[in-house]
Formats: structure tokens, C-alpha cells, sequence
């Protein structure tokens, strides 16, 4: 058999050289072509967190790694097959795990891809291809992020090129691998073509390429599927199915009746079979010219032959037939110069059309390099315009926002922006000046300020009130206690009398003079509300940046904590070491700062 593998350069050619020498005929032709892509930053930026990293396949890998990409060392790594899974190991020293069943629904079922609630999962792959993976891992709860690091494209070729090479040379079985590689063969065919190419024996690496063959109408007994797409796999299918299949059956299935004198041609000459089986494409004309060389070489051998046996039959005639066999040598020379003559036009038709295409590939290349060349001068362009918003962006961050970090950040970008453009030096010495000063402001710390004053808040409650010290009362007799003694009715009458007059008066002496306040639940209440409502006076003072405000509450409250609580206490020394702190603050929200770049862009957009 006669097997065209269909693989992007450089994969096919292990295959080519097990099936050679098993005794099979290969022709390598690539039908796809790989183009790597180059992602941003933020879309590599999953990789550094990752929990699991799915490759789709060697592509996905090689790709990845020419962008040398940051990857979390503990993420778990998953191959689709076995290649993939040693392309893996060779790129970045670990290993992967791979599903015993080498496709998307395979990798799916490995256990440790079942509970993936919440895991950071980045899919690595190519552009397009099956959903499948991605919709299933987002419906087990998974974070997906998919890594797009390559996509397949189509060689360019005209309509039918490949068909009549693959015809010439005999093709019987076609090796692919992927959808795409399908409708790069199957686009662009007349009705001849595809009905050559229904008739060839399909080897391909997965259920699913079948299925989106049958829907070409190729018909299921002309379609073989390997265990994968690794070389292994599709030679011992091939290979199988190779061993399985009679010569008539090969015949029947491989090749149209059109292609027969082709077929006999190359068997008569092997070199030059050799030569279609490496070239990449012949032309029509040549094919044609080749048939009637053969056809008039068949006619003129068959009148041969036939004058032959005449002469055989009758002596009598030498003479006429040595005439004759002149004859036919002038004929066979005209022919050999018709043939030369056809070669001839043949090889000046080819040449013409190498030149033409050349011609064609040369402008296409200055056509190019003009485009390229235009976009550069226009990316090298300055607009006036980004350069003016920016500097006013800066503006309002320094002057309405009071940002004194986020204006030096936007000026830092101007700065980046201008750096690639010559004549631009003026503005940049502003600039730098201008972040010089941005970077030397400290800005006050609202944040701080506002957390301290509510820690003393927290603490009110805990203060402890100044304590008035009373000495005891002097223990006396009381002289107005009743007698038991009836007769003493009348002193007993006098007592009651002064026992009802002290209910409502009394009096009590005490050794010591009391000379400090003696403050009431409710008045200690106050005095607590009257404290709180100062700190919060200040913390709203210092969010709306009223230093003013700040400084008379700040001030108030650390009056009222001296002045009515113990001093000596551990929490009142706390609060007022915290007050005075915070009265030393400095709150300087509206620093005069003027921007020397903004007059050096001013003048230069004019």
C-alpha cells in the first residue's frame, strides 16, 4: 500500500520510516502549518497560582514553553496522551498524569478531576477545538482559565494540486489526525476529485475524526481508528488493517479506474515512480503530453508487430518491408521529436509558472514589508492628544483628589510614553522634577489617625472618675431613744417629739473638710457622652480634612480626660498619652505644589 501522512512537518516522518520498513510506500505532506500565538501578561498570569494545568497537546507545550512562562511548582499537570505527557517531562522536568483512554472524555475521568470546587485550573491549548474539557471541569465548580498558545492554518495550495499529486503517485491510505487536517484535504475538490478521495482508506486518532468524515460521506468501512494519534498507534492500525485487506480489495478501495494507466506507468518505471512519490506536484499538461507520447508509441509498435508477421509469412516482400521499417523509423524519430518538442513546452510552461509565482511571492514580500514598515511609522507617531490627557489626569489627582501617589504614577506613564520618541527631552526633565516633589510629600495618614481616635473611643467606658475619699461618720449615742419606764412618760413624749423633727432634718459632723466635687450617675454620664462626642468630632474633622476642627476636638477631649479622671489610673495615662500624640500631628492636606510639566506640554502641543 501507498500511505500519505497528513501530520504538520517534522511529526510524520518517524511513522514514514516504520511503515518503509514494513514495506509500505509513504509520501510525506503536510496539509496544516502551526503558528504560535503570544499571550499577554494577564492572560499568563494564572499559571503562577494554578492548582491544575491541562495540556491539549505537544503543540500546547512547545508553545508554552518559547514564552517561558512563570508556573507554580506544586500545580498538578495533565496530558491528554502519552507524547503530550513526555513532552511535558522533556520541557519542564515533571511529570504528568495521563488517562488510560488518550482523548478529552478519557482525561475527564481520571479521579483526581472529579472534586475541583474552587481549583484554580488553566487549560492550555490551541485556538478553537472541542469544548468539552472546559464546559465540563466549569460545571464541577472549577476556576477555568483557558491559555490560547497556538492555532492550525491550511497550506496555502491551489484547488486540486494535492489531489492530482496524490493520484499520480498511487495514494491508497491517508493518515489524520485532527478535524481541521479533514477540511484542508476536502475544501476546494470537483466532483472527480472527491470521488478519489471517497474511495482511499482512512486512518485517524479518534472517534470524533470519524464521525466528521462520515459527514464528508466518507463511508464507515473505508475508516480505521487507532488507539491515538502517537506513531505507534496509527502504524500497528495500519498496519492491522494492511494485513487484513486482499490485493482486489486494496485495489477496489484505494483507487479509481481513472488512475489505472497512471498506476502501470509507474510500475514500469520504478525510478520514476520514485521521483512522483518526492515531488511535490506535477502539472496537467505534463500528464497529458505523457499519455499521448504513450498512446502513439502503443499504435505505432501494434503496426510494427503486425507488418512483422507479415513479412514472416511471405519472403517475397523483404524488400518492401525494409522499406516500411524505414518508414516507421522516420515515424518513431518524428514521434521521439514530438516527445522532445512536448518535454520541451512542458519544462518552459513549468519555468513560467516558477517565475510568475516567484514574481508574485516578491511583490507579496515588498507589499509586506511596506505594510510593516507604514505601521511602524505610525506606531513611532506621538499623539498630541494621550500625551494632553495625561497631564491632565495627573492635574486632577494632585489638585482636586489631593493624590499625591496616584499623580506621580500617571506622570511615570507620560514619562514611559515619551521616552520612545526623540525631542521629547524638556518634557521628561519636567517630569522627573514633578516626581522628585510628588515623592517627597508624605501624606498625612487619615487612616492611622482615624483608627487611634477610635481605639480611645473603645476605652471611655474603662476610665476611671476622680474618687472623693469620705472619712466615717462619728459613732454617737442616741440621746433621744425611748425610755421602757412608764413613769417617764414625759420625757418619752419630748424624745418623740425630736426623733419626728430629725426624720426631716439631720445632721451629721465629720472629722475632715471636704473640698472636692462629688459628681451624680447622670453628670458622669454627660461627662462620658460630652468625651466620645469630642473624638468623634475629630475623627470626622481628619476624613474631611478640617485641621482646624481637629486640633480644638483633639485638645477638648484631652481636657476633659485631665479633668475629671484619675490621673494615676493605667487607662487614663494611655488616653492621655494617645491625645496629646495626636495634637502633634501634622495635617498639612493642601501642600502648594505646581506642576513644571504641565506649561513644557502646553508649549509643546502648540
Amino acid at each position: 500500500m501507498h500511505i500519505l501522512i497528513t501530520r504538520p512537518e517534522g511529526k510524520g516522518t518517524e511513522l514514514a520510516l516504520e511503515l518503509q520498513q514494513a514495506g509500505y510506500q509513504t509520501t510525506l505532506c503536510p496539509v496544516l502549518t502551526l503558528d504560535y500565538l503570544t499571550p499577554s501578561s494577564q492572560a499568563l498570569a494564572p499559571l503562577e497560582n494554578a492548582d491544575k494545568i491541562i495540556f491539549i497537546s505537544q503543540d500546547a507545550v512547545h508553545a508554552l514553553l518559547k514564552l517561558t512562562p512563570t508556573i507554580n511548582k506544586t500545580a498538578q499537570l495533565y496530558a491528554v496522551g502519552q507524547q503530550t505527557a513526555d513532552a511535558i517531562h522533556e520541557a519542564f522536568g515533571r511529570r504528568a498524569a495521563v488517562p488510560k483512554k488518550h482523548d478529552s472524555e478519557g482525561l475527564l475521568a481520571l479521579k483526581t478531576l472529579q472534586d475541583v470546587e474552587f481549583s484554580n485550573i488553566v487549560l492550555v491549548k490551541g485556538e478553537g477545538g472541542r469544548t468539552t474539557i472546559a464546559k465540563t471541569l466549569k460545571q464541577r465548580g472549577a476556576v477555568l482559565n483557558q491559555l490560547v498558545v497556538y492555532k492550525r492554518r491550511a497550506i496555502e495550495s491551489e484547488s486540486g494540486k494535492w489531489m492530482d499529486h496524490w493520484q499520480t503517485a498511487g495514494v491508497e491510505g491517508i493518515v489524520i489526525t485532527s478535524n481541521a487536517a479533514v477540511d484542508a484535504i476536502f475544501n476546494g475538490l470537483n466532483e472527480s476529485q472527491l470521488a478519489w478521495l471517497k474511495g482511499c482508506q482512512f486512518y485517524v486518532a479518534s472517534e470524533r475524526i470519524a464521525e466528521y468524515l462520515q459527514q464528508k460521506n466518507v463511508i464507515r468501512t473505508h475508516i480505521h481508528i487507532a488507539a491515538g494519534a502517537s506513531d505507534s498507534a496509527m502504524f500497528a492500525c495500519i498496519n492491522q488493517q494492511g494485513s487484513k485487506m486482499s490485493e482486489s480489495d486494496l485495489k477496489q478501495s484505494a483507487k479509481p479506474a481513472a488512475a489505472e494507466p497512471a498506476k502501470k506507468a509507474a510500475a514500469a518505471k520504478p525510478a520514476s515512480n520514485q521521483m512522483v512519490q518526492h515531488k511535490k506536484g506535477i502539472s496537467k499538461t505534463g500528464s497529458l503530453a505523457l499519455l499521448i507520447s504513450l498512446l502513439v508509441a502503443s499504435a505505432v509498435g501494434y503496426e510494427f508487430y503486425h507488418k512483422l508477421n507479415s513479412d514472416q509469412q511471405s519472403t517475397l516482400a523483404f524488400n518492401e518491408l525494409t522499406t516500411e521499417n524505414q518508414r516507421l523509423q522516420q515515424q518513431l524519430d518524428a514521434i521521439k521529436n514530438a516527445q522532445q518538442t512536448l518535454q520541451q513546452a512542458l519544462y518552459n510552461s513549468e519555468q513560467k509558472v516558477a517565475d510568475t509565482l516567484r514574481e508574485n511571492a516578491e511583490q507579496t514580500q515588498q507589499q509586506l514589508q511596506a505594510a510593516l514598515k507604514r505601521a511602524e511609522q505610525q506606531s513611532y507617531t506621538l499623539n498630541p492628544q494621550e500625551v494632553t490627557s495625561l497631564q491632565r489626569m495627573a492635574e486632577f489627582k494632585l489638585w482636586a483628589e489631593h493624590d499625591f501617589r496616584g499623580a506621580a504614577a500617571v506622570l511615570s506613564r507620560l514619562d514611559s510614553l515619551l521616552a520612545e520618541h526623540p525631542g521629547t527631552g524638556a518634557i521628561r526633565q519636567a517630569i522627573h522634577q514633578d516626581l522628585q516633589t510628588l515623592n517627597g510629600i508624605d501624606p498625612v495618614a487619615v487612616e492611622a489617625i482615624y483608627l487611634k481616635l477610635h481605639g480611645i473611643n473603645q476605652k471611655v467606658d474603662e476610665l476611671v472618675f476622680n474618687a472623693i475619699s469620705l472619712p466615717e461618720e462619728v459613732s454617737q449615742d442616741d440621746p433621744n431613744q425611748l425610755s421602757e419606764n412608764v413613769s417617764e412618760w414625759r420625757q418619752n413624749l419630748a424624745k418623740s417629739w425630736l426623733q419626728f423633727k430629725d426624720f426631716f432634718v439631720t445632721v451629721r459632723t465629720r472629722e475632715d473638710m471636704v473640698v472636692a466635687p462629688f459628681l451624680s450617675e447622670q453628670e458622669r454620664h454627660l461627662v462620658k457622652q460630652r468625651l466620645r462626642l469630642y473624638l468623634a468630632q475629630a475623627q470626622d474633622a481628619i476624613l474631611t480634612k478640617q485641621s482646624s476642627v481637629y486640633f480644638t476636638a483633639v485638645e477638648a477631649a484631652h481636657a476633659l480626660v485631665k479633668d475629671y479622671f484619675k490621673q494615676d489610673d493605667a487607662v487614663t495615662k494611655a488616653a492621655l498619652k494617645s491625645l496629646t500624640e495626636l495634637s502633634k500631628e501634622q495635617l498639612d492636606f493642601n501642600p502648594n505644589v505646581s506642576l513644571q510639566s504641565t506649561e513644557q506640554v502646553k508649549e509643546w502641543a502648540q
